[in-house]
């Protein structure tokens, strides 16, 4: 006799599944599109949100965090829109620009989406009106996965971009999200297409009052030959919120792809990453910053796969954590058979400003060739005490003194960005955090 277990349902597992039903076809694409929808529901709808019986969300129990599922946003009022326009970052940055306030795009506070020569950029809805569901389906993702899934399920709005061969815009496009108001959920997707011997600029920024939201954003890229992209993303959302967040990309011959992401709000942050290498001599530098206090929680994820010859890739992941904040690292390189000349190394370090404060790191190698160059690492550590009592015995306070420290380690990463006025953008965003300690 066999028994048919049936796992028990959360609140919010339970919230998630009626929600689904009830807006499954009343989203934009309609039923066209609803079989994409529900695929990626299913494995939700089959084993409910991923607890840390799930290797992959070991640390993140997911299960836990959503204790509640949110109802979906509603349009944005005309006081959502002006509390909007007031939160909106990198306003000093020379980029045309895309606002999405509480999920839904904004014509009012957004540049006209034809105004970059040589990119087509498209609203998600009519992509999906117009090319059925494909643009839910992105490319290098587990099966099954979570995170992603939900996005399909549920997203409404986005971007579908496309830059022409050849194309080098001399601006970059900024895709603002800003969430206001009372708690909703909100679900954003942007898809970026480069042509071959194309090159762009992509910034998206997260932002919100302190309202308890739960947002989950998707990016998938896709390079064909000699393309190169860079990716700046800031998530600077409120202190109550549940941030998810999903990039894939996948790169051609010769393509080069630069990504940063600043962490600095949300009570808990997961950003994951699954990046594919299927064309010779393509590289990739994947780098990140995080701040966090109190008991916030930040996860970094990432899976790289190596399928093609001579490729080359960099990781590199700093976080600084006070009081019972935690972060997680958790970071794959995987060298297919044939792969040769692969050249890959990864490295998390974490700073503690407090004694409850917790990093966990967990770097994987699975090489199957045997001409490579690989390595990974993961360092933990506190302020040197030696170094603060040089800067003390300067006169500078101790706020000041750890304040220097910590932007001088987290420098490495953010100096990296090359847009002198996006780069200062992210250092005072982060000195800012220095000194409120959130």
């Amino acid at each position: 006799m066999n028994a048919d277990i049936r796992p028990i349902r959360t609140a919010a597992e339970t919230a998630l599944g009626d929600l689904f039903a009830s807006v499954r076809d009343a989203l934009p694409g309609g039923r066209a599109v609803s079989a994409a929808r529900e695929q990626g529901f299913a494995p939700i709808a089959a084993r409910g949100l991923p607890s840390r019986r799930v290797e992959e969300w070991k640390y993140t129990d997911l299960r836990a965090l959503m204790r509640v599922a949110q109802p979906l946003s509603g349009p944005p009022s005309a006081a959502d829109i002006a509390a909007a326009r007031a939160l909106l970052p990198f306003a000093e940055v020379e980029a045309a620009r895309a606002v999405f306030v509480n999920g839904a795009y904004v014509a009012e506070l957004s540049d006209p989406l034809d105004g970059l020569e040589g990119v087509s950029v498209r609203r998600l809805p009519d992509a999906l009106e117009a090319g059925g569901g494909a643009v839910l389906a992105p490319f290098g993702l587990p099966e099954g996965e979570p995170a992603a899934g939900l996005n399909a399920a549920f997203v409404g709005d986005g971007l579908v971009i496309e830059v022409a061969a050849g194309a080098r815009p001399d601006k970059a496009l900024h895709v603002a999200n800003v969430q206001v108001g009372v708690g909703h959920a909100a679900y954003g997707r942007v898809a970026a297409t480069l042509g071959a011997g194309a090159a762009f600029t992509l910034i998206e920024s997260h932002v919100g009052d302190a309202g308890a939201h739960q947002t989950n954003g998707l990016v998938s890229l896709d390079l064909a030959d000699a393309a190169e992209l860079t990716l700046v993303k800031l998530q600077d959302e409120g202190l109550a919120t549940l941030h998810l967040a999903t990039l894939t990309a996948r790169l051609g011959a010769r393509t080069k792809l630069s990504s940063l992401a600043l962490s600095a709000g949300s009570a808990a942050a997961r950003q994951q990453l699954f990046v594919s290498f299927e064309g010779d001599h393509a590289s990739a530098e994947l780098t990140g910053a995080g701040f966090a206090g109190a008991k916030r929680h930040l996860d970094t994820t990432l899976v790289v796969t190596h399928d093609a010859l001579h490729c080359a890739s960099r990781e590199h992941f700093k976080t600084a954590l006070d009081g019972q904040a935690r972060s997680v690292f958790q970071g794959k390189i995987v060298v297919k058979p044939g792969a040769q000349k692969t050249d890959g190394k990864m490295m998390a370090q974490a700073l503690l400003l407090s004694e409850d404060a917790e990093a966990d790191a967990k770097p994987e190698l699975e090489i199957f060739a045997d001409d490579v160059v690989c390595g990974h690492g993961a360092t933990v550590g506190a302020l040197d005490d030696e170094l603060l009592f040089y800067l003390k015995a300067r006169g500078i306070p101790q706020g000041e003194a750890e304040a220097l420290l910590v932007r001088a380690f987290v420098g490495e990463v953010l100096e990296g960005v090359e847009d002198e006025p996006l780069r200062d953008a992210l250092l005072d965003r982060a000195a800012r955090w220095l000194v409120a300690r959130d």
